[in-house]
């Protein structure tokens, strides 16, 4: 259980290399179950890829990190179910689901943990694997799902286009006899890198250019290698980070069309970007302007996990700023932290209102979930002072090397591990 310990006022300046996504790495290592071997490059080292680890080497499969490489080998003897422990160390371990079934014809496991940021209901998940031939039964905090007949096509419209339960329903239906469609699936970039990922393995994804996914199932799957897409979400808060602080940024080995909901808002603070392919420069203005409105939305729309970052970033900006959450229902924890360094923040329901403050002052803070965690670094980074943010096991789960990183760009931040002094 660390802590950050931040000095604030010091501007960034240089290039960083932005680490593979998170929430693409997941849903990928899930799929690997269904894989005899499978080596996955720029596999970032978080807590949450580590429990994804374990939670394969409890499945019965053998893993092997070498560098930004994870190589999994599925054995041939599968365990069907996970321990409650591993199912708590990361809410989107649920993804495991349809690859078990997949694979052993069942799976046993218990509602997941993670970030606390109000209900994140399976239902989708669920229904769209009924639909493929899968029965469910309740037990007790348990879910016992099986495929006793084998896993069949079939045709699934969500409800709402479910990041989650698109991945589960799409590795499942991998493997499945027949055609599947997806309907009203989710179109962020991570889904389209575990249809390449399935495909590179001799799946049969195709995605329509209105977001409709094709899964033709094939007997079994082979070996191969892929790659993971840089992180969007770590790319855009290390650009938050030098909006406020009024820094020059270079970001290298990303993708700037998965920051197209976000490149506007920089640009409406007044900051300028110069984009390449394969990398992105940010000049921030000595005063950030307001956003007039933030309203999170399902890809291509904002990203509900940029959020917190951008509302960091507001809190020094001139005028008012209004978020609009549409995704998840407690997804403003960390306003409160950020009031306690002179953030003035309005909250009502779903709506944040953000004064810009003259100045932000260290405080003593802690990480309510991992994006709020970030805002709280950010914040840190612009605020008078020393800050120091506790629970950064939060932060851990979703950047890689955060303190490293914002070191080599000229950030005054130290690790420290619990019992060491602050003096």
């Amino acid at each position: 259980m660390g802590k950050y310990r931040i000095n604030g006022l010091r501007r960034l300046e240089g290039t960083l290399q932005v680490q593979g996504s998170k929430n693409a790495a997941l849903p990928i290592l899930a799929a690997a179950l269904l894989v005899p071997e499978s080596t996955v490059h720029n596999c970032p080292e978080l807590s949450d890829v580590e429990a994804a680890v374990h939670i394969l080497e409890e499945l019965g499969c053998r893993c092997h990190r070498e560098g930004g490489s994870v190589t999994v080998t599925a054995g041939e003897c599968l365990n069907s179910s996970i321990p409650e422990a591993l199912m708590r160390e990361m809410r989107s371990s649920v993804v495991f689901l349809g690859a078990m079934i997949a694979r052993c014809g069942r799976a046993r496991i218990s509602l997941p943990g993670g970030c606390e940021l109000g209900p994140r209901p399976i239902d989708m998940h669920l229904s769209g694997l009924q639909k493929l031939g899968v029965t469910v039964l309740d037990d007790r905090g348990y879910l016992d799902c099986r495929a006793a007949n084998g896993l069949h096509g079939a045709r699934i419209a969500l409800p709402f286009p479910s990041v989650g339960a698109t991945e589960n329903i799409m590795i499942a239906a991998s493997v499945a006899k027949g055609m599947t469609e997806i309907h009203n699936a989710a179109r962020e970039p991570e889904i389209s890198n575990l249809a390449d990922f399935l495909n590179a393995a001799g799946a049969r994804v195709q995605i329509a250019l209105d977001g409709t996914v094709y899964v033709e199932g094939v007997p079994k799957l082979h070996a191969c290698e892929y790659a993971v897409i840089p992180d969007r979400i770590a790319a855009a808060t290390y650009l938050c980070a030098a909006a406020a602080t009024g820094s020059r940024l270079q970001l290298a080995g990303i993708n700037p069309i998965h920051l197209t909901a976000c490149i506007p808002l920089y640009e409406e603070a007044g900051c300028t970007l110069r984009m390449e392919k394969n990398s992105l420069e940010l000049y921030a203005p000595a005063s950030l302007k307001a956003l007039r409105m933030v309203r999170t939305m399902p890809y291509p729309g904002f990203p509900t996990d940029a959020q917190a970052p951008f509302m960091a970033m507001c809190c020094l900006a001139k005028g008012t700023s209004v978020f609009v959450e549409n995704i998840f229902e407690n997804r403003y924890k960390h306003a409160g932290e950020l009031s306690r360094m002179g953030a003035q923040i309005k909250l009502e329901g779903r709506v944040a209102v953000v004064e810009g403050a003259a100045r932000l002052h260290g405080a003593r803070v802690e990480c309510t979930d991992l994006r709020g965690g970030a805002a709280l670094v950010i914040a840190a980074l612009a605020a008078e002072g020393e800050t120091v943010i506790d629970e950064i096991r939060h932060l851990e789960r979703g950047y890689e090397a955060l303190e490293r990183n914002l070191c080599a760009l000229g950030a005054d931040i130290k690790k420290l591990e619990n019992g060491e002094d602050f003096c």
